[in-house]
């Protein structure tokens, strides 16, 4: 076996469902390609890496210091989305439902894996709240013991605030991603969102 190409799929094999034998196809796929394509696409990513940073607000990715969602003055700002990560937030904007703001937490509470509240966006969040105008939170988290643990901590860090809090109903298959959620579970977890307390 040729040891770059073996490096080849060991680095692509990293990201994320891509397996083994799906490595193998993409690095073999790669070898084919003209050069000229396969330096695009190495160019792009890099590109892509360099211009794309994370909003000074909401954290999601963007290439402006505030992104698009949180610039724009057609967004309900009362109501502010709290969600896993960048990806949750894509899918919850592709069901086309929801018009309010988000916040992403940049992970979930794992006390086990290290994963304390000091290393997520949480008080970022706290800081937001109390300078905007919110009405509502919704805390739009999966349903993995680690999401539950995160909101019922959430539920419990904001509850003194005057505001209401809700979360995705139930319905979101429990352990599941919400990337991985169909878009109409996702729409009626929305629209049958309840109070946490």
């Amino acid at each position: 076996m040729l040891e770059s190409l073996e490096e080849l799929v060991i680095a692509l094999s990293k990201l994320p469902a891509i397996g083994r034998k799906s490595a193998w196809r993409l690095a073999l796929h790669i070898m084919e390609r003209p050069e000229s394509e396969v330096k695009h696409l190495a160019d792009t990513v890099l590109s892509v890496r360099r211009k794309v940073r994370r909003c000074a607000i909401c954290f999601n990715y963007s290439e402006q210091e505030i992104c698009a969602v949180c610039s724009s003055q057609a967004r309900d700002r009362s109501v502010i989305c709290v969600v896993e990560k960048p990806t949750d937030m894509f899918i919850i904007e592709k069901a086309g439902r929801y018009r309010g703001l988000y916040h992403i937490l940049g992970g979930l509470l794992s006390p086990l894996n290290g994963v304390t509240a000091e290393k997520l966006q949480i008080a970022s969040l706290k800081k937001r709240l109390t300078k905007d105008e919110v009405k509502e939170v919704i805390i739009g988290l999966g349903g993995s013991g680690d999401a539950e643990t995160t909101g019922l901590y959430l539920a419990s860090l904001l509850k003194s605030e005057k505001m209401k809090l809700t979360r995705f109903a139930r319905g979101l298959p429990a352990g599941l991603e919400l990337e991985y959620v169909d878009q109409l579970t996702l729409t009626q977890a929305l629209n049958e969102r309840i109070d946490i307390l």
